[in-house]
């Protein structure tokens, strides 16, 4: 009779769709799955549950330590070849290729040295990998912009039965997963890939929107806020008369290749509008062509305030942030309305292998920070966290570390960005 190891009960009693502790498959094994110390069967590992759970496979989901719920079609071995050889093939061939991944646990990124670039001076951790939960396939792809080694490899060819048969999870990590290798892949190969548009958009020129130099007043405002009329012309900030033709509204000029694409309007009560019918696109966009490390704002006076602490590789995102993170699937990027300004700027990201997300503190700049990482892929993105003013209140964003501590400040902060995390943050 077979134990289990860490609670020494008849494995056929933990089998049991009677026993309400019932054995359940997870990513985070509790024993480093390179030993093959845990029980193998039917191509997945298991381990005994913490807590009772429902022994049908779609009440399955990841917060409970799942990468994916398995049909019971999925369960059934289609060849003669084990788990455990697959996985032992697998580390074997990734070994060869110089792949050194013991602590990688099959449905999980890790984050290695590349094998190619040894992660350039910084020695920094570049090379995302990947193992399919089947076991069969590893994935990996290096973001540092002068590296980009990116490869698949099998461990067996023919593991169930024709080699043109690819398994549920090689197909799809997760939706999330898979958007953001597209969203990678797609980068760093330097194709341009635009949502499919419903409309006919705009062509906008300054005088056709009636677009003008900032006035005196506007200036002094920026100013107020730490922002130098360089800057600003920098930027092209103008203004646009109202209707009422006495109030004048601060103009962000949205610009791809120097060419006007859209633009966002503030008055003097904070209201936001765009020019209708534009394309959507990140604000500053040019000043990351190229860029391996990319800092992403909540707001285009944030983005300005980067630049008067030295730091022109910042984009901001032109609509804000959300309230709180979506639990919904990730739509399809044609379906992603909201974030489509990503999409539409895809190219950008192609050499980048950092990008710093210095959203606002609070909770639905933190919630974009979420939403941005799991379009970009997590395994790249760093993210700041705000100091605090003299009087012990936190900035709120980058313009507020202008103000309050200086440049110099607002730039230490973006040299100290951490690893975002690797789990999902939920608000």
């Amino acid at each position: 009779m077979i134990l289990h190891q860490s609670h020494h009960r008849p494995l056929h009693s933990l089998l049991s769709s009677s026993s309400k502790y019932f054995i359940r498959y997870t990513a985070n094994s509790l024993l480093p799955i390179i030993q093959f110390n845990l029980l193998v069967q039917q191509h997945h590992y298991y381990h005994l549950s913490p807590k009772p759970i429902s022994i049908y496979p779609h009440f399955w989901h990841q917060k409970s330590g799942f990468y994916t719920s398995c049909k019971a079609s999925e369960q059934q071995s289609s060849g003669n070849v084990d788990v455990v050889n697959r996985l032992a093939a697998l580390m074997q061939k990734l070994e060869q290729l110089g792949i050194s991944s013991p602590s990688c646990k099959p449905g999980q990124y890790t984050h290695l040295r590349c094998h190619e670039c040894q992660g350039g001076k910084s020695k920094e951790k570049s090379l995302s990998l990947f193992i399919t939960p089947d076991c069969n396939t590893a994935v990996w792809n290096c973001f540092r912009g002068k590296c980009g080694s990116r490869g698949t490899i099998k461990g067996f060819e023919n593991v169930f039965g024709s080699s043109d048969m690819i398994s549920h999870h090689e197909k799809s990590y997760t939706k999330r997963a898979v958007m953001a290798d597209r969203f990678a892949n797609a980068a760093s190969s330097g194709k341009i890939f635009h949502i499919e548009k419903s409309k006919t958009k705009r062509v906008i020129t300054e005088e056709s929107i009636g677009l003008e130099p900032l006035c005196k007043e506007l200036i002094a405002y920026f100013a107020e806020r730490m922002i130098s009329g360089e800057t600003l012309r920098r930027n092209a900030v103008m203004q646009k008369m109202q209707k009422s033709g006495i109030e004048a509204a601060i103009a962000f000029t949205y610009k791809r290749n120097g060419v006007l694409v859209s633009c966002k309007y503030r008055d003097i009560n904070k209201h936001f509008w765009q020019e209708k019918d534009t394309e959507k696109i990140l604000y500053g966009v040019d000043d990351i062509k190229g860029a391996t490390d990319i800092i992403i704002v909540e707001g285009e006076i944030d983005k300005l305030s980067m630049e008067e602490a030295g730091i022109l590789n910042c984009v901001s995102v032109p609509n804000g942030a959300p309230s709180k993170v979506s639990n919904k699937e990730l739509p399809p990027e044609n379906e992603d309305k909201y974030y489509q300004y990503l999409w539409n700027c895809k190219e950008y990201f192609g050499k980048a292998s950092r990008i710093i997300l210095a959203t606002d503190a609070d909770q639905p700049g933190q919630a974009l920070a979420e939403e941005l990482a799991l379009r970009l892929g997590r395994e790249r993105c760093w993210r700041v966290r705000w100091p605090k003013k003299i009087s012990g209140d936190v900035c709120k964003d980058a313009n507020e570390v202008l103000m309050f501590l200086g440049p110099h400040a607002l730039k230490e902060m973006i040299e100290q960005a951490e690893f975002y995390p690797k789990e999902k943050i939920e608000s």
